[in-house]
């Protein structure tokens, strides 16, 4: 599958113009769905969601998008995943506890909103499951200012088209260890959790995960799940994200520049 595409535009500057070839980032629908044994014993396969999405780490996201909805726990309850045009099936191992009535979501979201297709006020907010640690760790200011840049470098669909979402996971004061990219800002940290997920690397409790753009209630909610102590953004953060990571004791960091930054909650694991 392709993550970008090529088209002839005409591109205005000041009062010249011309034709060239420019690229843009791939939107297309992805349908998860789930195979699970019921009660009776008799198997059962149920849509779960569509969302629009930049084809990529499919498997990531569909697995990130189940563990942050609370469906499923642990990576032993999936058995296996199986592809199509636009389509991936997980199944789920014979002892998976499935209870789709954790989530009351419409079988559609867009890619600019993760929570748009809840059915109900109350099914926004899922349960962390995992145990995580205080994070007590401590982040030297001076580093934290440098992994924007490095974030960048890591995003290659977006030096292609500029117009893409990333969520990248960094050590506390060292390495980036991962980075995935979509047009949707929701879909990107399901991917990245996705991968954590099936690598037994939650919780993400001694990280930092910086956001491209800005930090919305459901990716604080996001990075709640998987147990994350630290989370920067690029952007602003939102009243409800400010809330709900208080409530998580986590440190999020917004307008995250070379600079400077904010800190609007969580400023005991800033070096300051």
């Amino acid at each position: 599958m392709f993550k970008t595409k090529k088209k002839q535009i005409i591109r205005v500057h000041a009062d010249e113009s011309k034709h060239v070839e420019d690229a843009f980032a791939v939107e297309e629908p992805l349908q998860i769905s789930l195979s699970y044994a019921k009660v009776s014993g008799n198997n059962e396969q149920k849509n779960i969601s569509i969302t629009m999405r930049t084809p990529g780490a499919d498997r990531d996201l569909a697995l990130g998008f189940l563990f942050t909805e609370g469906i499923l726990n642990s990576f032993s309850e999936v058995a296996d995943t199986k592809t199509g045009f636009n389509e991936l099936e997980v199944v789920c191992s014979e002892n998976a506890d499935i209870d789709l009535s954790k989530i009351e979501r419409h079988f559609y979201t867009s890619s600019s909103c993760g929570v748009c297709g809840k059915s109900s006020i109350d099914a926004i907010k899922t349960v962390r499951r995992i145990e995580a640690g205080e994070g007590d760790f401590k982040i030297d200011p001076a580093w934290l200012k440098t992994i924007g840049d490095i974030q960048k470098q890591s995003q290659d669909i977006f030096k292609d088209t500029g117009g893409i979402h990333a969520a990248t996971l960094f050590e506390v004061n060292g390495q980036i260890m991962l980075s995935r990219e979509d047009v949707g800002r929701h879909n990107a940290m399901d991917k990245l959790i996705g991968h954590a997920f099936q690598n037994a690397l939650l919780p993400l409790d001694k990280h930092v995960v910086l956001l491209s753009g800005r930090a919305s209630f459901e990716l604080i909610q996001k990075a709640s799940m998987a147990g994350v102590k630290c989370i920067a953004a690029i952007g602003a953060p939102s009243s409800l994200a400010i809330e709900l990571a208080e409530e998580s004791d986590m440190t999020l960091i917004g307008f995250l520049k070379p600079d400077r930054f904010n800190i609007y909650c969580g400023e005991k694991r800033i070096s300051l």
